[in-house]
């Protein structure tokens, strides 16, 4: 099952209850299981350059099916992935993009990007927690 336009919208209000919260305005991108776009919102005087990284963060944890820090480990030199990053439109290997569940299975995706990468993480958990 795929994430309603309500649930999207709630978690949508949640995101932005906490971005106002820590004071940072934020774009947000909720994807479907699928990756299409279902929602988004960009708060006003949110950075344009963190519209295409909040979209990128939530297809990263879509293509992987884990939070985009996880798929991040994955990304280091060290590994010897060279290039994955670059790999489906580019990855985005930094906290910010979460699967969305509704109980144990996974209905869709966000991705948040504004500000501080910890602060990103802090706003999209807030909005997840409302399916729980």
């Amino acid at each position: 099952m795929d994430i309603t336009l309500d649930q999207a919208e709630n978690l949508l209000a949640m995101a932005k209850g906490k971005a106002r919260e820590i004071g940072i305005p934020m774009n947000v991108a909720i994807l479907d299981t699928a990756g299409h776009l279902k929602s988004f919102m960009r708060m006003d005087n949110a950075f344009l350059g963190s519209i295409d990284i909040a979209i990128k963060k939530a297809k990263t944890a879509m293509l992987f099916r884990m939070n985009s820090e996880a798929v991040g480990e994955f990304l280091k030199p060290e590994i010897g992935a060279f290039g994955m990053e670059a790999s489906s439109g580019g990855l985005m290997g930094f906290a910010g993009g979460i699967p969305i569940k509704d109980g144990e299975e996974i209905v869709g995706y966000i991705g948040v990007s504004g500000g501080p990468v910890p602060m990103d993480f802090q706003v999209a958990s807030a909005a997840c927690n409302i399916l729980k």
